[in-house]
C-alpha cells in the first residue's frame, strides 16, 4: 500500500494539475510576500487574525514555497502536503464562516 501511495503515474493530466496548482498557490503566496509586503501579512495574520507567529510564517512558505515545489516538481509531495495543512486550517478558520469568497478584513462575506 505504501508503495502505491508513493508511486508516479506516468500520465500527463496529473502534470498539468500540478503546474496549475503550483501556479495558483505561487501567485496567492507571491501577494503575501511581495505584494503587501512580508511584515504586512504578518501583521495581519498575527493582529488581526490572532494567529501565532510560527503558524502564520508556516502559512505564507506553505503558499510561496509549497507553489514554487509544485512548479517545478522538487518534493511535490511534502509542498503538496504543506499546501493542504494551510488550506485545511483556511477552511476552518475563515472559509467556513464567510464562504468561497471573502473581502481581505474577514469581516464579512464575499
Amino acid at each position: 500500500m505504501f508503495r502505491k501511495l508513493l508511486a508516479t503515474p506516468n500520465d500527463w493530466t496529473l502534470t498539468l494539475l500540478r503546474l496549475a496548482l503550483g501556479i495558483v498557490f505561487f501567485a496567492h503566496g507571491a501577494q503575501k510576500v511581495l505584494g503587501y509586503g512580508f511584515s504586512a501579512t504578518m501583521g495581519f495574520f498575527t493582529n488581526m487574525m490572532h494567529i501565532p507567529a510560527p503558524f502564520a510564517f508556516l502559512a505564507i512558505c506553505a503558499e510561496f514555497l509549497g507553489g514554487i515545489g509544485l512548479i517545478v516538481g522538487a518534493l511535490g509531495r511534502i509542498a503538496a502536503f504543506g499546501i493542504a495543512c494551510n488550506m485545511t486550517v483556511a477552511i476552518l478558520m475563515v472559509h467556513s464562516r464567510f464562504g468561497l469568497f471573502m473581502n481581505w478584513t474577514g469581516e464579512q462575506k464575499g
